[in-house]
């Protein structure tokens, strides 16, 4: 009966192994003056460019950007956020945006300088 219990005790120390092994997905390193937990908005494509919005809740305005990154934790009920804004041939566009690292889309480049017109921090898109 011992040799059972320590093959039992072996096998699920060895499962808890390969678990904790697993890989999980990693998040993308901070873009400049983005800190985790907040989203940003771009002058340039690809998170270049001047920082022209940084914002750790909702907001609402008009600023012209390029790019943007989700930075936000992951939060049940208030991790990703639903993004208004004009889109070039489309008029007013809302997208919701994940948070980094995904799955789906926490950071976009627009192929033109839009405007943004709010950000609203949302639960799963």
């Amino acid at each position: 009966m011992r040799k059972k219990a320590a093959a039992a005790v072996a096998t699920a120390a060895a499962m808890l192994g390969v678990v904790a092994s697993a890989t999980t997905a990693s998040a993308e390193a901070n873009p400049p003056g983005c800190p985790k937990g907040y989203f940003c908005a771009y002058s340039g494509p690809d998170q270049t460019g001047s920082l022209v919005l940084k914002t750790a809740g909702n907001w609402s305005g008009q600023v012209g950007f390029r790019s943007i990154f989700n930075n936000g934790y992951a939060y049940p009920g208030a991790d990703h956020v639903d993004m208004t804004y004009w889109y070039e041939g489309d008029g007013t566009v809302t997208s919701c945006i994940h948070y980094n690292p995904g799955p789906g889309l926490y950071k976009w480049t627009a192929p033109y300088t839009e405007v943004l017109y709010s950000v609203r921090w949302r639960g799963e898109c």
